[in-house]
């Protein structure tokens, strides 16, 4: 069985049970679900950083859209549309002023 066949199931799962949720609940598991669909990218792509001051700061400055299509790819495997998203968010300037407070410090301990 292919594994997207496989992983369909999950998704739809995954759909029912947060529409059943509040909107801050669903908030809530789709930054989960966000967060490890960025961690591999931020592994690969930033070595050398502070993985979880990062991984704040990205999820702190996506946008909802951004937050929903990483948590879908949580769900359906990493792309290379989730590390153009993870690159779009981290060239925010936001972003960037984030990494620099938060993720230097980590640097430095």
């Amino acid at each position: 069985m292919p594994e997207l066949m496989r992983k369909r199931p999950v998704a739809l799962l995954l759909c029912l049970s947060v529409a059943a949720c509040s909107p801050q609940a669903q908030d809530q598991i789709a930054r989960n679900a966000a967060r490890s669909a960025i961690t591999p990218v931020v592994q690969d792509r930033f070595p050398g950083v502070p993985l979880q001051p990062a991984i704040d700061c990205i999820i702190d400055n996506a946008n909802a859209a951004q937050i929903n299509a990483l948590a879908a790819d949580a769900v359906l495997g990493a792309t290379e549309s989730t590390a153009q998203i993870v690159t779009d968010i981290v060239s925010k300037p936001e972003t960037l002023t984030c990494l620099a407070a938060e993720g230097l410090p980590a640097l430095l301990r």
